[in-house]
């Protein structure tokens, strides 16, 4: 099956990086966040939708993260993101940063998500986000 890849540009600030002049590495899980986001609105599933639609919410339970390279203020990076795995009520995004236009790999990391009910038990994915991602 192949995977539908999504990517989400965005520059980086000044105020991402710390005393070195490179990104923090704690700027690092809003840069995948935004990823995963912009990902599931590509796909018309806003986290408005999953509650009004599904009374779901998606939470992350683990994030692994390895770091490869620096990046620094005013470069372009790329978040790429795609459905690793899909289970009963959980999954893993994997997650890739890139910088443009040389496209050297920054950092990559394993996000596992599970999808809840709005009183916080697990749930079984909804059929809109399983349709969505084919899984």
């Amino acid at each position: 099956m192949e995977r539908e890849i999504f990517e989400t540009r965005f520059k980086v600030r000044s105020y991402e990086c710390d005393s070195y002049g490179h990104v923090n590495n704690a700027v690092y899980l809003n840069y995948l966040e935004y990823g995963r986001m912009e990902a599931l609105e590509a796909m018309g599933i806003t986290l408005e939708r999953l509650k009004r639609e599904a009374g779901a919410l998606v939470v992350i339970r683990r994030i692994d993260i390895e770091y490869f390279w620096p990046a620094t203020m005013g470069e372009t990076l790329v978040v790429k993101t795609y459905v690793k795995e899909g289970r009963r009520s959980s999954g893993i995004f994997r997650q890739e940063i890139y910088r443009e236009p040389d496209g050297k790999k920054i950092a990559a990391a394993d996000v596992t998500w599970v999808f809840v009910d709005l009183e916080g038990r697990p749930i079984a994915i909804p059929q809109m986000v399983r349709e969505a991602f084919r899984l």
